[in-house]
């Protein structure tokens, strides 16, 4: 029996760098400040105070959450604290 030669597509270079594939235990991350949710990634940014703004807002809709920003360059995490309520 003869074999055959099997030809597979070509793709081209811009084609690939579109198509990256990710699992589903690891999100893709694109900023340096991640925000994170009870310890788990939720979103990355690539300033600060774009992180800051997002976990605030998570904060205080939801007080009883714990709610940081990690800085993935500087491997430092602060934590964000909600308004405090005036009595």
């Amino acid at each position: 029996m003869a074999t055959r030669q099997i030809k597979m597509p070509v793709k081209d270079a811009s084609a690939s760098e579109m198509e990256e594939v990710f699992s589903q235990s690891k999100r893709p991350e694109r900023g340096r400040y991640l925000l994170k949710v009870d310890g788990q990634t939720k979103g990355s940014y690539t300033t600060a105070e774009a992180a800051q703004t997002a976990a605030l807002v998570i904060k205080t809709a939801y007080p009883i959450v714990q709610v940081s920003v990690y800085d993935s360059v500087d491997n430092s995490n602060m934590l964000v604290e909600g308004p405090v309520k005036a009595s």
